[in-house]
């Protein structure tokens, strides 16, 4: 459902603000049935006042049993149907660090892992080892390995485990299958070309795979990151700009460059916030950064990370503090006064399932013309009693633009 043609027919510049927060992951599931979800089992006396004044629902990013990405999670709330507009998590990762890309280049998200004597993959993520550990490894890298086979290599640190890996050359393709198999116990997978008969990919999965060999080569020798995982392989597409969309000057404050870089590709001008080598998640200074630029624009996207961290590691204690962390947080986002206020998260990460789910995530809607509504928590159970009801796709921001009074009537 591509909303956005009839969005900037309908659209009009307002000076009402918007201020759309995205806990990562931050559905959950219960311990065991009839337990509480992270949400459930957090303190939020904040969240819990506001949910009272507030319409609330449950969010399913694509669509029921679909487990989003990150990225196609984060289109959807910000109108963009996933299923239309699809862009590759290399390509988000790359931006999100500042890295130009031309029309032919081809951008790959790695992950630094952990492989057993035998080649099956031990920890998909190293250990989440620490920033600068991954630069001091891209930095072996990049000393063997600058090109093959014609094709210029370039590598960059993302995060903790995370790089980013650019090929730049004429005549490749990036309908590549990953070589991540997203699970434990089992060898990494060969790149393959989604289409046999696509040469240009077939070159870029030649390229990967022996990228792949390389680097296990060069990184033999060391005792815990001594392979490379690839997926999200490639190339910049030309997406409908939100300001022009929605008639808003619209910032990001983000700190880990994937955000950033899905913020930027659909125009908006992600802030300097870079990451803290002590706490990439940054939530202190993601809020004072919000102060600060409270008065240049009319839309902010609000990111915190470490709820979905947490339930990819496991640990429902850690996203319960990390829920409570952002519930401390409220009181100065209130009072900044936003005509708008929209949380939710792009997808679920329960912690007992230790990665995305498909399971919808609780939407919260504060603004005035809101009609009673009997959800007094946000949690998945109350948001289920909510006036907003289930929604699906790219709905949220039709919602918080209608809201905000930036949106005029449909029709005769």
């Amino acid at each position: 459902m591509d909303l956005l043609p009839e969005l900037k027919e309908l659209s009009k510049k307002t000076p009402s603000k918007i201020l759309l927060v995205v806990l990562d992951g931050v559905g959950g599931l219960p311990k065991e049935l009839g337990g509480p979800t992270e949400l459930a089992a957090a303190k939020t006396p904040n969240l819990d006042r506001l949910a009272e004044r507030s319409a609330l629902g449950l969010f399913t990013p694509v669509a029921p049993g679909i487990a989003p990405g990150s990225g196609p999670g984060h289109l959807s709330i910000f109108g963009y149907d996933p299923l239309k507009y699809q862009v590759g998590r290399g390509v988000l990762s790359a931006l999100g660090l500042g890295i130009p890309l031309g029309p032919g280049d081809v951008a790959v998200r790695g992950n630094f892992a952990t492989l057993n004597p035998d080649g099956t993959i031990k920890d998909r993520r190293a250990g989440r080892p620490p920033t600068e550990e991954n630069r001091r490894v891209i930095e072996k890298l990049k000393a063997k390995i600058q090109e093959i086979d014609g094709v210029r290599v370039e590598l960059y640190t993302e995060s903790e485990h995370r790089f980013v890996l650019v090929l730049r050359s004429e005549g490749l393709g990036a309908r590549v299958t990953d070589t991540d198999p997203q699970t434990t116990g089992v060898p990494p997978r060969p790149a393959e070309p989604e289409d046999p008969d696509d040469a240009k990919s077939a070159k870029t999965a030649r390229i990967l795979n022996r990228f792949v060999e390389l680097a296990r080569e060069a990184l033999k020798d060391e005792p815990v990151i001594n392979g490379v995982l690839l997926r999200g392989v490639s190339q910049k597409p030309d997406f409908p700009k939100l300001p022009e969309v929605a008639k808003v000057r619209a910032a990001a404050i983000a700190s880990y460059p994937m955000y950033r870089g899905v913020a930027e590709l659909v125009g908006m001008e992600a802030l300097g916030l870079r990451e803290d080598e002590e706490d990439p998640d940054r939530p202190r200074a993601k809020v004072e950064a919000l102060k600060a630029a409270w008065g240049d624009y009319d839309f902010f996207y609000l990111h915190f990370k470490k709820t979905d961290s947490k339930g990819e590691d496991g640990d429902f204690e850690g996203k319960v503090e990390r829920i409570e962390l952002f519930d401390a947080l409220l009181p100065e986002l209130l009072a900044l006064k936003p005509d708008v206020l929209l949380i939710t998260g792009d997808h679920s990460t329960p912690a007992v399932y230790k990665a995305h789910s498909w399971h919808p995530v609780p939407v919260l809607l504060h603004a005035s013309y809101l009609r009673n509504d009997a959800a007094r928590r946000f949690t998945e159970d109350e948001a289920a009693k909510g006036s907003l009801g289930a929604l699906v796709g790219p709905v949220l921001l039709p919602l918080m633009l209608a809201h905000a009074g930036k949106l005029q009537k449909f029709g005769a």
